[in-house]
């Protein structure tokens, strides 16, 4: 795991939203995934910004959006010119289960990530009694709620790692397909 740098300049750039509600294990899922190491943080008031080249030609900019209840207010702002959205689900947390529906349901909503590839994180799997990826899909309707883009429900623990390049890996390859067919549009409209 781990950031992999490269200067080549074929490399696209994406833009990724890291989302869910506060103490999912957003902050803790990008560092690990960044740093491949073990750190403490802290909760996410405002936004952490990193970059994370899984492969040589696309990297992506990860924006960890806190949150908080006051935070959420503002994921909106933060919509525009999205290329894949991964919102992190706490597996353990059944009591702010429909909150999080909720919310996902409401950012999906956004005009600026229509049709943009969305990967649910179950996280907290290692804590007994998490309720399953499947378990998460079925809870979030996200067959019904995402019936209008790629999506996928991966399983993961942010303090082991389990799961985390496997959701992005997932969320990646969304991202160069989506990126292709908008660009393919764009390029139509430039003819036309």
């Amino acid at each position: 795991m781990g950031l992999l740098s490269s200067k080549n300049p074929q490399t696209k750039q994406a833009r990724i939203l890291l989302l869910g509600l506060d103490s999912a294990g957003k902050s803790t899922l990008l560092y690990k995934l960044k740093l491949a190491k073990d750190i403490t943080t802290i909760p996410t008031i405002g936004f952490n910004v990193e970059m994370i080249e899984l492969e040589k030609s696309l990297s992506l900019t990860v924006w960890d959006i806190g949150g908080q209840e006051k935070m959420r207010t503002v994921w909106e702002h933060y919509c525009e010119n999205t290329d894949g959205l991964m919102y992190v689900v706490d597996s353990t947390d059944k009591q702010r289960l429909e909150d999080s529906r909720r919310e996902l349901k409401h950012i999906l909503k956004n005009e600026h990530i229509k049709n943009v590839p969305i990967v649910l994180l179950a996280n907290k799997q290692d804590v007994p009694g998490a309720l399953s990826a499947e378990d998460i899909t079925r809870i979030f309707r996200v067959k019904k709620l995402c019936s209008d883009r790629n999506w996928y429900v991966q399983p993961c623990c942010a303090i082991s790692g389990d799961g985390l390049m496997e959701g992005f890996r997932k969320l990646t390859g969304f991202v160069k397909s989506h990126m292709k067919s908008r660009g393919d549009t764009l390029a139509f409209f430039k003819q036309n």
